[in-house]
């Protein structure tokens, strides 16, 4: 076997939501190297042209608002329009809320919960004949939910539709793969930790104080979640079915007490 292209995607299709920035960018980016030709969508359009031309001419931009059934039905009937077929799905658009249990409002309920959970299901429903198209049974295709650490152990923060969605997200991965493998679509998700974004201000702002409570020493930079991705994504990962990797420099599985804002 040539083991060098255990991790090549070439003659590819992805699509990755929330691919304009931060952990989706980072993911987009690890595709566009190593072969593929990568969809990246989000809510701004400006975002997604900025970074599809900053990826070069294999990544395409695609703008779409998947928080709604609608937004997803839609999205998926674009990539038809182009595709015969597809690949790769990264469901990583998503969202968080935080405020004190007392004053927790339903809006930042069903707002996390529709985009974290409900979507990523839709999506990959409505995107589910261009996945059974490419998925054989000896080349699947791919679908890799974007979950989190906060899904596995607790945070400091007042997030409670958060954890609560990334717990629901890294089930319903589960779930799915146990119903698509049988169309060759292999369903898996990633939890990433301390990743400098939008999302992850502490991270971000502060990543030398958030990396003293991770046993590896430092937040999560590009080449951990690019690779991460491409491994699931390529013929690497075609035996890994319904499970969860875990980015987090250690936090999860080997941390002796400590705890971060992650």
């Amino acid at each position: 076997m040539d083991t060098n292209s255990l991790f090549r995607l070439d003659g590819r299709v992805a699509l990755v939501t929330g691919g304009s920035r931060g952990i989706g960018r980072m993911i987009a980016q690890g595709f566009v190297g190593m072969g593929a030709r990568v969809y990246i969508s989000s809510r701004k359009a400006d975002a997604c042209h900025a970074t599809a031309e900053a990826l070069g001419d294999s990544a395409i931009p695609l703008p779409a608002d998947v928080s709604t059934v609608e937004g997803c039905r839609a999205l998926a009937a674009s990539i038809a329009q182009r595709e015969e077929a597809l690949d790769i799905l990264v469901n990583n658009a998503g969202a968080a809320w935080g405020e004190p249990f007392e004053i927790f409002p339903e809006t930042g309920w069903d707002k996390v919960m529709d985009l974290n959970v409900k979507s990523p299901f839709f999506l990959t429903q409505s995107l589910h004949a261009l996945l059974k198209a490419s998925g054989r049974a000896d080349r699947p295709a791919k679908v890799i939910n974007i979950t989190s650490i906060d899904g596995q152990r607790l945070n400091g923060w007042d997030t409670y539709s958060y954890h609560a969605s990334k717990s629901a997200l890294i089930y319903l991965t589960k779930r799915m793969a146990a119903r698509l493998i049988r169309d060759h679509i292999n369903v898996t998700s990633i939890a990433p930790g301390a990743f400098a974004s939008d999302m992850n201000k502490a991270a971000r702002d502060h990543g030398d104080d958030v990396a003293k409570a991770i046993p590896a020493g430092r937040i999560g930079v590009y080449e951990d979640m690019a690779a991460a991705a491409i491994y699931l994504a390529a013929r690497a990962g075609d035996y890994v079915v319904g499970d969860t990797i875990t980015v987090d420099g250690g936090l999860v599985n080997a941390s002796l007490g400590r705890s971060i804002d992650a």
